[in-house]
C-alpha cells in the first residue's frame, strides 16, 4: 500500500499561473518521485505567490492548507524544488518548526532538515553577495559620471559585460553540478551511456539547471564539469 503525501506547487507570477509555466514540470517531477518511492499524492495545492520574505506563509494560504492536511494525515509534503517553498532561510526554519516532513524531490529523501537549511542558507548568501556587488558597481559607475545602460556602452565595454555574464553563468552551472553530482553520477552508472542517463534523469523528474529536459549533450556537459567518466 502506498504511503500518503501532499503535493505543493508554486509559481511566482499571475502570468505563470495562467499559462501553467512551471506548474506541470513541478507536478511531473513530484509524480515521478512519488511513483518511484511508493507515495500516493492525496491532494494537490497550487499557489501563485512570491516566495520572498520570512513572513511569506501569511501570504500563502495554499501552503498553510497543505500543512494542515499533512498534519492531519501524518504525511509529508512533496515539493519539486526547495525554492518552490522559499528562497529565505528563516522561512525554511519556520516550516521545519511546524513538525511536518518536507521532501524536496530534486534533492531526494536523504535530504533531512539540516540539508534543507544548508541549501537555503547557501542560496540566500549567494543572492546577497550578487546584490551587494551589483549595487557597489552601479554606485561606483555613477560617481565616475558613467552613463548606465547597455545602449550607452562602447563595443569594448559591452563585450566585457557579456564576458563577465558568461563567466557568472559558468560559475552558477558549476555550483549546480556539484550540488547534483550524486544524481548525475548515479544515472551514468545505472544507464551506462549518456543517452540512457538522460532518459533516466527525465524519467525521475530531475530538471536541468535551466529547468528543461535532459539530452545526451547536456549530461555530457555536466559530467565534464564534474570530471566524471562519460
Amino acid at each position: 500500500m502506498a504511503n500518503q503525501s501532499v503535493g505543493y506547487l508554486r509559481v511566482s507570477t499571475d502570468q505563470q499561473g495562467k499559462s501553467g509555466l512551471g506548474i506541470e514540470a513541478q507536478r511531473s517531477a513530484i509524480r515521478s518521485f512519488a511513483e518511484r518511492e511508493g507515495f500516493e499524492v492525496d491532494r494537490w495545492f497550487t499557489e501563485v505567490e512570491t516566495g520572498k520574505g520570512s513572513d511569506a506563509l501569511t501570504r500563502r494560504p495554499k501552503l498553510a492548507e497543505a500543512l494542515k492536511l499533512a498534519k492531519k494525515l501524518r504525511a509529508p509534503v512533496l515539493v519539486a524544488k526547495l525554492d518552490r517553498l522559499s528562497r529565505n532561510v528563516h522561512f525554511i526554519s519556520g516550516l521545519m518548526a511546524e513538525r511536518v516532513e518536507f521532501i524536496v524531490t530534486d534533492l531526494g529523501r536523504q535530504a533531512d532538515p539540516f540539508i534543507l537549511h544548508l541549501y537555503a542558507a547557501l542560496a540566500e548568501k549567494e543572492r546577497t553577495l550578487i546584490s551587494e556587488r551589483t549595487k557597489a558597481g552601479l554606485q561606483a559607475a555613477k560617481r565616475r559620471g558613467q552613463r548606465l545602460g547597455m545602449h550607452n556602452k562602447t563595443k569594448a565595454e559591452a563585450r566585457v559585460i557579456r564576458e563577465r555574464g558568461a563567466l557568472a553563468n559558468q560559475r552558477a552551472a558549476q555550483v549546480w553540478a556539484k550540488a547534483h553530482r550524486w544524481q548525475i553520477e548515479g544515472a551514468l552508472k545505472e544507464a551506462g551511456s549518456l543517452l540512457g542517463a538522460a532518459r533516466l534523469l527525465n524519467e525521475k523528474g530531475v530538471a536541468t539547471p535551466n529547468g528543461g529536459a535532459w539530452y545526451a549533450s547536456s549530461v555530457s556537459n555536466v559530467a565534464r564539469r564534474l570530471g566524471l567518466k562519460e
